[in-house]
C-alpha cells in the first residue's frame, strides 16, 4: 500500500474550496438545534480522513465537531452519515467510549449535504504508532487498548441499546462481498486480475459461521480511528462509524490485524513493543469469551479485498474529483498492491515483496 506521511493528517486547515459552505446556515441551525450552543460560530476543517469531510467548530468557549457527506455525486449507501449518528448515540451509555452526539441534518438546504453535530474530544489520533517518541510499553499500551474497545463493542447486546434494525442479521460476509463487488466494479478503473480471483474465491468459501454471527461491528477499526486520552494511553472515543452495522465480530477484529500482514510484515515487534498476531488474537479471545478463531487467513484476505476496493472507490473520486482527503490520490492507488497482498493470503505461491 502507498505510504502516508502522518503529519500531513494533523490539526485543522482552512476549509477546501471543494468543502466550502454557508457558515451562516450553520450557525442558525445550531442555534435552533444544539442544546446550551452560543456565540459567532468559527469553523476549520481537520486535515485527516478520506471520505466524510469533518470540521471543528468554535463557539464563544465551547467547541463541537461535525462530520458530514461530501459534496458531488455518491455512491449508494456510501457515507452515511445518519448511521454514525444513530450508533453514537446508541453506544453512548456503554463501556463503549464514544463522543456525545448532539444534532442530525438530513436537510440538504442548511450547508449542501446532510451531517451530525457531535461533542469535541480533546485528545490525540495516533496515525502511526509505530513511528514518532513513543516507548515500547506505550506502544503496547495503544495497541492493547485498541484491542479492549473493540472486544467491549463486539460485547455489547445490540437488542439492549436499541440497535436490532441496525442491520441484517447474519451472513455479513455474505453481504459485504455483494457490496463491495459490486462497488468495485462501478469504480474500476484499471484491469486487477487478483480482485477478480479474490471475488471469486471468497465467494465459494463463505466461513459457516457467518450465517448466524452477529453484533455491533465498527467496520473499519483501526488505532488511528480511535481518539486516546491526551496523557494517558487509554481511548476515550471510537471515530468514523461510517461502515458500522451489525454483522460477523471476527470479520470486525481481523481488519484491525490486517497490518500484521501488511505493513508490520517483518518488524520486529517486539522491540517496538507492539504484541505479535498471535497474542493480539489471544488478548481478543480472552476478552470476548472465546476459545479460538476458526478461518483466520479467509478472514484477513476478506478484510484486505474490502479494503481495497475502498481505496479504488477513493481512487475513482480522485478522478472525479470528489475525493475529500489530501493524500486521497496516494490512497487510491494502494489498491493494486492491496488486492495482490490479499490473494496472497490464499495462494501463498504469491510473491511479495
Amino acid at each position: 500500500m502507498a505510504e502516508f506521511n502522518p503529519e500531513d493528517n494533523i490539526g485543522t486547515i482552512p476549509i477546501q474550496e471543494k468543502h466550502q459552505f454557508e457558515v451562516a446556515n450553520l450557525q442558525t441551525f445550531m442555534e435552533e438545534n444544539v442544546a446550551g450552543f452560543s456565540g459567532t460560530l468559527t469553523v476549520e476543517e481537520f486535515a485527516g480522513g478520506q471520505s466524510n469531510p469533518t470540521y471543528l467548530l468554535s463557539a464563544g468557549a465551547e467547541q463541537y465537531v461535525m462530520r458530514r457527506k461530501p459534496p458531488g455525486t455518491l455512491l449508494k449507501s456510501a457515507h452515511a452519515v445518519d448511521r454514525e449518528y444513530k450508533v453514537m448515540t446508541a453506544l453512548f451509555d456503554t463501556d463503549v467510549p464514544v463522543a456525545k452526539t448532539y444534532a442530525l441534518c438530513t436537510d440538504d438546504d442548511v450547508i449542501g449535504t446532510w451531517f451530525y453535530i457531535m461533542e469535541y474530544l480533546d485528545g490525540r489520533v495516533i496515525w502511526d504508532s509505530t513511528s514518532g517518541a513513543y516507548t515500547p510499553e506505550e506502544r503496547g499500551e495503544m495497541w492493547d487498548t485498541a484491542n479492549d474497545v473493540l472486544a467491549r463493542l463486539h460485547n455489547v447486546d445490540y437488542e439492549a441499546v436499541g440497535l436490532s434494525d441496525f442491520g441484517k442479521h447474519g451472513e455479513y460476509v455474505t453481504r459485504q462481498l455483494s457490496r463491495w463487488a459490486g462497488q468495485y466494479e462501478y469504480t474500476k478503473t484499471v484491469e486487477d486480475p487478483y480482485m477478480d480471483n479474490l471475488i471469486d474465491y471468497l465467494s465459494k468459501n463463505i466461513p459457516e459461521e457467518d450465517k448466524t454471527s452477529c453484533s455491533i461491528v465498527h467496520g473499519d477499526p483501526k488505532i488511528d480511528n480511535m481518539m486516546m486520552h491526551k496523557d494517558r494511553n487509554e481511548v476515550i472515543g471510537i471515530l468514523d462509524w461510517e461502515l458500522s452495522t451489525l454483522g460477523n465480530p471476527i470479520s470486525d477484529f481481523a481488519y484491525i490485524c490486517m497490518r500484521f500482514r501488511d505493513s508490520l510484515r517483518g518488524v520486529d515487534l517486539k522491540s517496538l513493543g507492539i504484541p505479535n498476531e498471535e497474542e493480539y488474537v489471544e488478548a481478543y479471545c480472552r476478552r470476548t469469551g472465546r476459545s479460538g478463531i476458526e478461518n483466520w487467513d479467509y478472514y484477513i484476505a476478506f478484510n484486505m479485498f474490502r479494503l481495497a476496493a475502498i481505496l479504488q472507490g477513493i481512487a475513482k473520486r480522485v478522478q472525479d474529483g470528489t475525493a475529500a482527503g489530501q493524500n486521497a490520490e496516494e490512497a487510491g492507488s494502494g489498491a493494486l498492491e492491496l488486492s495482490k497482498l490479499a490473494w496472497a493470503q490464499i495462494d501463498s505461491s504469491v510473491k511479495i515483496d
